[in-house]
């Protein structure tokens, strides 16, 4: 079971940017999929989540209305679409999965969440 994160790079502020996490030897279908960030010097905190089979969707305070998740099951794939971006947006983004997953507006829980992602890194910079 692999995550390859991918599409990360530079960008400018108030540019966009989407990051893809794409699973191979399983179908994402059942599971629910988060994104993680960490920036330098602090904690990786939750950005965002999908929950499995129903594709409800949640996002830390700080992204809503900027980023969107979505997942494309022909294409085994999670997408991660952020516009608007920040300086405060740098850090490496990291997916996660987990079978029959439910996210909730309080966030998703890495300790929940077994199969990772490399991730990608993500600067927002003039």
């Amino acid at each position: 079971l692999q995550l390859q994160a991918s599409g990360g790079g530079l960008v400018q502020p108030g540019g966009s940017l989407r990051v893809s996490c794409a699973a191979s030897g399983f179908t994402l279908d059942y599971y629910g999929i988060a994104w993680f960030r960490q920036a330098p010097g602090k904690e990786r905190e939750w950005v965002s989540c999908i929950s499995s089979g129903i594709d409800r969707t949640y996002y830390v305070d700080s992204v809503k209305g900027r980023f969107t998740i979505s997942r494309d099951n022909a294409k085994n794939t999670v997408f991660l679409q952020m516009n608007s971006l920040k300086p405060e947006d740098t850090a490496v983004y990291y997916c996660a999965a987990e079978p029959k997953y439910y996210c909730s507006e309080y966030g998703a829980y890495e300790g929940d969440l077994t199969s990772w992602g490399q991730g990608t890194q993500v600067t927002v910079s003039s």
